[in-house]
């Protein structure tokens, strides 16, 4: 575009000037608000200015509205808002279970015993109390329902954005790592090393601050490669597994290619690192 993004648009259609200037470009500067002055775009230096400004912040919201409706980003709401139900669940759980103990003095605890005082297995009274607290065991029962919910879709949806990570890390810690890292391209940029330490912000700002250890894994410490390891080969198993997730998250960011070699070779690294009791990573 070298006659400037406004030629040829309506002054009045912001909607077309978003794309101009999200798609256009020019080969050199030059001076644009009198060039649109003289087509007959903008009355003014101040008046090109201002709608040069609607343009910009019409394209910036349609970029951020894009980005959002993404799958990557729909997955990272998925697995926040399960988080979110996880601890609303167990705290209301809890809650329950010390209401209940104390009023049928039956002791339990979980969903599992809010679910039997829902369903009227626990506590046969049937005033204000009993009510109230049944309607609070009900909650964390659908809370519950909830979660698996999500979880459900987050497995299925996990394997469609990111194949390749959600075949090495499964598909609950897949979603996992691209919430923490903000996205996928974003998880896709960062190097292996803070791969590994998502998820561990507080233990690391701790050592960076002195006085603490460096934290040797983060949430990627579920997966079953790295909490199924002795605890002296920890470290090279986290490193091992970060490293290959930061190549699977990489492939499906910017190919979307299944690469099934990457578990056959994580599988072997492992079995090394397990077999000698060493550092091999």
């Amino acid at each position: 575009m070298t006659d400037g993004w406004f030629a040829g648009l309506d002054p009045d259609d912001t909607t077309a000037a978003a794309e101009r200037i999200a798609g256009g470009r020019a080969e050199s500067p030059e001076d644009w608000p009198a060039e649109a002055v003289d087509a007959g775009f903008a009355e003014d230096a101040d008046d090109y200015y201002d709608r040069l400004h609607a343009a910009t912040t019409a394209a910036t919201e349609a970029a951020v509205t894009e980005r959002e409706r993404a799958d990557d980003q729909q997955l990272v709401h998925a697995v926040r808002a399960m988080a979110d139900c996880e601890r609303t669940g167990n705290e209301l759980a809890e809650r329950v279970a010390e209401w209940g103990s104390s009023r049928y003095g039956e002791a339990g605890s979980g969903v599992g015993y809010a679910r039997r005082i829902a369903d009227g297995e626990v506590g046969a009274d049937d005033d204000r109390s009993d009510r109230a607290l049944r309607s609070l065991a009900e909650q964390v029962v659908d809370v519950a329902e909830e979660t698996d919910d999500l979880r459900a879709y987050i497995e299925r949806t996990a394997p469609a954005v990111a194949p390749n990570l959600s075949a090495l890390a499964g598909p609950v810690l897949a979603a996992r790592l691209i919430s923490l890292a903000g996205g996928l391209e974003s998880l896709a940029k960062q190097p292996s090393g803070t791969v590994q330490v998502l998820g561990a912000e507080d233990a690391l700002f701790a050592h960076l601050r002195g006085g603490a250890p460096s934290p040797k894994h983060g949430i990627i410490f579920t997966h079953e490669y790295v909490s199924g390891t002795r605890r002296e080969e920890r470290g090279s198993a986290a490193r091992a597994l970060a490293g290959k997730l930061s190549i699977a998250a990489r492939i499906d960011h910017y190919s979307g290619d299944r690469r099934p070699d990457l578990e056959r070779e994580l599988d072997e690294r492992i079995e090394r690192i397990r077999s000698r009791g060493g550092d091999d990573a």
